[in-house]
């Protein structure tokens, strides 16, 4: 096979708020690289990219769907390596680490809503990993539809630069097609969605010319600003720059995340997408414009690179585990660099194991075709693995990197569940433990108290689909309890405490003393702050990890009611050992009691997850919306108005009063009004309510005994 040019190959996503079109859009993108032959729609349940029956009822993405096609531009073929991700706030984690491997993306917005909540989430990702963004404002026929006052939201609410490649001919009913702004084309969509290439030139309409010169004046200049060869050329004649000078400089500009070249269309209609991949080929990275990708030297831990390019050793990140029922578990990898044959071993760093990959497959949705190698730049799916998590980096043997991994957020609403048979209860734990594999925002833990078992999400919808997988997926019948909030503790104030631990049974005892400091931890630190103070070997230096130890274990279970201590500081300031009876677990167990005794005197808090709302209604139900927020102690912190006249409200409330919310919603607004929660920060529980929670929790904190 001959070697394959790194610079014709794009690893791209498409991101967007719900109902954007964002799985509607890459339905046509492999329509028409034809990939597919018959286009699916996201209404009837039959879009290739939304493959589980979970997707396919409700019209939602729930995982991210990856695939490949092939682009003719100019004289090359492109390989497109494209994911479709959710738009739901509950799932986006699966957002997040599609980003993490994706070089490029396709932000997409509805030319009526514009930009919405979830839009800036996934806009606020993609900067985090420094990802390249297109703008495709679609939807252009529908009544409102508004090109321009999209292109101006981007600028006021993203703040991103925003510049038109084309615009759209006509509005709502009336869109026909886009001009090409550096072509000076004007392209007519015809309505026939039975060949490929739907659309003819027509002449630029005479209504139009000035809005066109005006427009790709804009387009020249900010091309321009991304070359400063081109920029002494703008100034002597705009007029001569010419067609692969604007492009070059605009993918220069892209790349640099200077500039978002903003298209339009409207996916459903099958208007505006080939252009679309024609912006996608052009101003999007390669994995070459990326260039190298930082990783740390798993022996050395200093930092080193990871170069695109085949003759380099293998290094890949696996950026999801997903289990299919034929072959097993497929883990997704991104490969950065190096070639990775099918049946070789690779060293995973995380285990320091080695692993074999035993087939590769190329993915198109859920079907799997198989390839016998995989080169830098590549996404694949390979199966074969014995453990693997998400986040973990895949390498060659004799060159062990760590790529920078992923942070995924903390689970805020658990179920209990409970199998229906015994039958039942052996299939659960199995079920469970692939899910949470799957999935890193999704937790399973067991209450030894009640000897439930607690699952956790991101959302209500996130826990509702896991219930139905298990059901479906795995055949498991289980009772679910109601929904029960991740509350969290934390102390306020610093006291100092002294811990003697003694046990004198027959023979060897066991003896620890410390003297320690107890305080919330400074600002912006999570985990433990450990200090040693002990000076003059009062303890031995041996024990010190142990005290560490300690404490980390018993962070897991507050004082007031069992929930996670997510940060704490620890000074030990001094102790005493015996030289016969002291030992390792005696000082940790020491540590575990001294947390247990000293954090009731330092003033501990609970805390609840507050979630960030944002509900759009028409102005008649304000006042009751409004209303009905204050009796969930809901904080208002701004209202706004759209452009078509509704009001959009945004609040903080307690994730514990938002249960069932969505409902309420639609009975207060005749279900005109809609919303969307993200959970945004923990914040303390009023001290009746907290009360109420504790004492419902009937937490008893168990005493060490050895």
């Amino acid at each position: 096979m001959a070697k394959r040019d790194l610079k014709f190959t794009r690893n791209i996503g498409i991101m967007a708020h719900i109902d954007a079109g964002k799985t509607t859009t890459s339905e046509r993108i492999l329509y028409y690289t034809g990939k597919i032959h018959k286009i699916g729609e996201v209404h009837d349940g039959g879009a290739t990219m939304d493959w589980m029956v979970q997707e396919q009822e409700r019209g939602i993405t729930i995982t991210s769907a990856a695939t490949t096609a092939f682009w003719h531009y100019g004289n090359d073929v492109y390989q497109l390596n494209l994911i479709d991700t959710p738009g739901h706030v509950d799932f986006t984690v699966e957002v997040e680490r599609s980003l993490r491997v994706l070089d490029g993306t396709i932000a997409t917005f509805d030319a009526v809503g514009r930009v919405q909540p979830q839009s800036e989430t996934v806009w606020r990702q993609a900067d985090k990993f420094g990802v390249p963004k297109i703008a495709y404002v679609n939807k252009m026929d529908r009544v409102g539809a508004d090109f321009f006052a999209c292109v101006q939201d981007i600028k006021d609410k993203l703040g991103a630069t925003a510049v038109p490649i084309s615009i759209p001919i006509g509005a709502e009913d009336k869109f026909i097609g886009i001009i090409d702004l550096i072509d000076r084309k004007a392209i007519e969509y015809v309505a026939d969605d039975s060949q490929v290439n739907n659309f003819r030139e027509i002449p630029i309409p005479e209504n139009l010319a000035g809005e066109v010169e005006l427009w790709r004046d804009r387009l020249v200049e900010a091309a321009a600003e991304c070359d400063e060869t081109l920029m002494e050329k703008y100034f002597e004649d705009p007029e001569s720059l010419t067609r692969d000078e604007i492009i070059a400089a605009l993918r220069k500009g892209t790349i640099a995340m200077k500039i978002v070249p903003a298209t339009c269309g409207s996916s459903y209609k099958d208007k505006g997408v080939q252009f679309l991949i024609d912006a996608v080929v052009r101003y999007l990275p390669s994995p070459l414009d990326v260039g190298a990708v930082k990783a740390t030297d798993a022996k050395t831990g200093e930092e080193t690179s990871v170069k695109p390019s085949a003759s380099e050793p293998f290094a890949g990140l696996v950026f999801k585990i997903a289990t299919d029922p034929f072959v097993g578990r497929l883990a997704y990898v991104r490969a950065y660099s190096g070639h990775l044959d099918a049946g070789t071993y690779v060293l995973n760093t995380r285990t320091g194991k080695k692993e074999r990959v035993a087939r590769l497959y190329q993915m198109h949705s859920n079907h799997q075709n198989p390839i016998d190698f995989v080169e830098a730049g590549d996404i694949c799916a390979a199966v074969g693995f014995k453990d693997l998590r998400t986040g973990d980096t895949i390498c060659a043997e004799d060159h062990p990197v760590t790529l920078e991994a992923m942070e995924f957020p903390d689970p805020v609403i658990g179920i209990a569940v409970e199998p229906k048979t015994s039958k039942d209860l052996e299939k659960l734990g199995v079920a469970l433990a692939k899910l949470a594999e799957e999935d890193p925002t999704f937790t399973v833990k067991s209450d030894h108290e009640t000897g439930q078992t607690v699952i956790s999400g991101m959302g209500e919808l996130h826990l509702d689909i896991i219930v139905d997988r298990l059901r479906r997926e795995f055949g498991v019948e289980i009772n679910q309890g109601a929904p029960q909030v991740n509350y969290k503790e934390a102390i306020t104030t610093t006291v100092q405490h002294r811990e003697v631990f003694k046990k004198q049974t027959g023979g060897r005892g066991k003896f620890a003393d410390i003297i320690v400091e107890i305080g919330p931890a400074d600002e912006g630190h999570t985990g433990l702050q450990f200090d040693n103070q002990v000076k003059g070997g009062n303890i031995p230096k041996e024990y010190i990890p142990c005290i560490q130890k300690g404490f980390e274990t018993a962070m897991a279970n507050g004082v007031l009611a069992g929930y996670e201590v997510p940060s704490l500081k620890v000074t030990v300031l001094d102790g005493s050992f015996h030289p016969v009876d002291s030992d390792q677990l005696s000082f940790e167990i020491c540590a575990r009691m001294a947390f247990r005794h000293a954090c009731p005197k330092a003033h501990p808090v609970l805390l609840e997850p507050i979630m960030s709302l944002e509900v759009v209604t028409p102005e008649e139900y304000m006042g009751d919306i409004v209303g009905d927020l204050n009796r969930r102690r809901g904080q208002i912190n701004a209202m706004d108005s759209t452009s078509n006249g509704a009001r959009i409200i945004k609040a903080f409330v307690p994730l514990s009063e938002q249960f069932g919310y969505v409902t309420v919603l639609r009975t207060l607004s005749s279900g005109r009004a809609a919303s969307t929660m993200t959970f945004d920060h923990y914040s303390e529980v009023p001290a009746n309510l907290a009360k109420e929670v504790i004492e419902k929790s009937g937490y008893k904190s168990s005493e060490d005994d050895e």
